[in-house]
């Protein structure tokens, strides 16, 4: 994928369509708690710089629930890569106060949504998994992803953007950032797995080494300075982020989907010791 060639509104029609699918509802622990059908509608109005969302779903034994926007701008707290992948979110992490986050993946007719949900003592509360796929195709789900298949080695190429790319001009945004990325992640024995993720900052490469204790379908990074949780979902999909947040920590919260056996892309949302949003990365990588 190139640096953003498109503009944010051009990027974020690349989610134009009918998607069909469902709000799955977890547990922080990934027990699904609640499985709602969905149909979101995404089109242009007659205005080209007019879009109007429409989703429905369908609850047992309740009305239709709807929701219809329209809009003309994109949202501060929201940024989209140029084939058409996005998170939102809130802008600030604060003690005492409910915090969120929503990533969306797309891959020809299918989408990968996840909403990370905190409560008001920072502690992660609730996840949904949102899988779609576009009316009129019949693209397969994938299934379950398991801690055997992201062992290896992995490289790529990762696409940072800033939030100051809404609303700015091209003179005040921070460019896009685009670098090479590495990952190795080793079955150490024991139920215990080693990942290795170098990455360039500047002219230096940059290694972080960690360990995660496995747990069915739970990858537990017990030593990291915030306890961190990967989660092993269904449909290819990954979902890492903080059991609980903690003044004065940076951290990140990621939504990793499993195309092709030796195909991964992740969304990363990268927050600051001060709970600022700084940045949106996306990834894409390959399997040696």
């Amino acid at each position: 994928m190139n640096l953003q060639i498109r503009t944010q509104w051009e990027s974020h029609l690349q989610n134009l369509g009918e998607w069909h699918g469902s709000f799955t509802r977890l547990s922080p622990q990934g027990q699904q708690l609640e499985d709602t059908p969905s149909i979101l509608i995404l089109e242009q109005l007659n205005d080209k710089q007019q879009a109007r969302l429409t989703l429905r779903r369908f609850r047992e034994n309740l009305p239709v629930n709807e929701l219809v926007y329209e809009y003309s701008s994109i949202e501060r707290n929201l940024l989209f890569f140029e084939n058409g992948a996005f998170s939102r979110g809130a802008l600030q992490w604060g003690a005492y106060s409910e915090f969120w986050a929503e990533f969306g993946l797309i891959e020809a007719n299918r989408r990968l949504r996840m909403v990370q949900q905190y409560n008001r003592d920072s502690q992660l509360r609730a996840l949904t998994l949102i899988r779609e796929k576009l009316v009129g195709t019949d693209t397969p789900e994938r299934p379950q992803l398991t801690f055997e298949q992201l062992l290896g080695e992995w490289e790529g190429k990762a696409i940072t953007i800033y939030p100051e790319l809404q609303g700015a001009s091209n003179s005040e945004a921070e460019s896009p950032h685009s670098y090479p990325t590495k990952l190795k992640i080793e079955y150490q024995g024991n139920n215990h797995l080693v990942q290795q993720l170098t990455f360039e900052t500047g002219t230096s490469a940059r290694t972080i080494t960690s360990t995660a204790r496995i747990d069915g379908s739970i990858l537990h990074f017990e030593h990291s300075p915030l306890p961190t949780q990967v989660l092993l979902l269904p449909d290819g999909a990954s979902c890492n982020c903080p059991l609980e947040i903690k003044p004065g920590s940076v951290f990140v919260l990621e939504l990793g989907w499993l195309l092709q056996p030796n195909k991964r892309q992740r969304l990363i949302r990268t927050y600051n010791d001060q709970g600022e949003w700084l940045s949106l990365t996306f990834v894409e990588e390959y399997k040696l």
